[in-house]
């Protein structure tokens, strides 16, 4: 009787903790969904937002946000020149050493050198966010199902007020596609935060779709290569099955007419 009654209890806690899943998942806003040019067997980057969305990482994002896996010369995959890399990584200092006297030193970043971090620490970087911790950027698009989707939709949902009835913690920002709707970044772009080199109108729509390619490239840089890759493999693989039934066929023909 007593285990009887254990395994009733555990079935009813296993339903109500699944019903309360099933709710909470209800109440979690829809993130739109997105055609992103990356996305599909013959998917690719494009170029042209890739660059705009460095501009809106480097412009508005890098204040607070690392990209720890990306060197600056993996610029030159997405079309900045030999020239331009330099001169963009000359713009910060990274620590090198130690000298001959053993201790460290700053120097001008170099092409080879990864992108610095804006903080010294993680600490550094609570302390200068209200005790908010910036995520590194670099994998962001894999951190959440569909990240493309989700990013954009983050960027896009903030409102300058929370709806009525709803109570917003001191140092929030009401985001609506945010988990539990606040969040402790506050609004990053606005309508022409930057001033797009190629004139395109830095619409919030632009430059959250930008940034946001700029974002999945940096997750996976290997994309378009891996997917040529896949491709060959696929042609080389229907071109031996072609030639492996043309084998096959000849061979039982020259055993039947024996």
């Amino acid at each position: 009787m007593f285990r009887f009654s254990s395994i009733c209890f555990a079935l009813f806690a296993i339903w109500f903790t699944s019903v309360s899943i099933v709710e909470a998942a209800g109440d979690a806003p829809e993130i739109p969904d997105r055609e992103w040019k990356q996305e599909g067997i013959f998917g690719t980057y494009d170029d042209s937002a890739l660059v705009r969305g460095f501009q809106v990482y480097q412009e508005v994002c890098a204040s607070c946000h690392s990209l720890n896996y990306i060197a600056f010369r993996n610029l030159l995959e997405i079309g900045f020149s030999a020239d331009e890399v330099k001169t963009i990584a000359m713009d910060y200092e990274v620590q090198d050493g130690p000298d001959e006297e053993g201790d460290m030193f700053m120097r001008p970043a170099r092409p080879s050198d990864y992108w610095p971090a804006p903080f010294a620490n993680d600490n550094a970087a609570r302390s200068a966010n209200g005790g908010a911790l910036p995520p590194d950027l670099s994998l962001i698009i894999k951190s959440k199902p569909n990240g493309a989707d989700y990013l954009h939709a983050l960027l896009t949902g903030y409102e300058e007020e929370a709806p009525s009835g709803f109570d917003l913690a001191e140092g929030m920002y009401y985001n609506h596609y945010f988990t539990g709707h606040q969040i402790a970044m506050p609004q990053p772009i606005y309508s022409e935060s930057v001033e797009y080199i190629d004139g395109t109108e830095a619409t919030v729509e632009q430059q959250a779709s930008d940034v946001t390619q700029f974002l999945s490239w940096a997750a996976e840089p290997e994309l378009e290569e891996r997917k040529q890759t896949g491709l060959k493999v696929l042609i080389f693989l229907a071109v031996l099955i072609a030639l492996l039934f043309v084998i096959y066929k000849r061979t039982w023909k020259r055993l039947k007419i024996k």
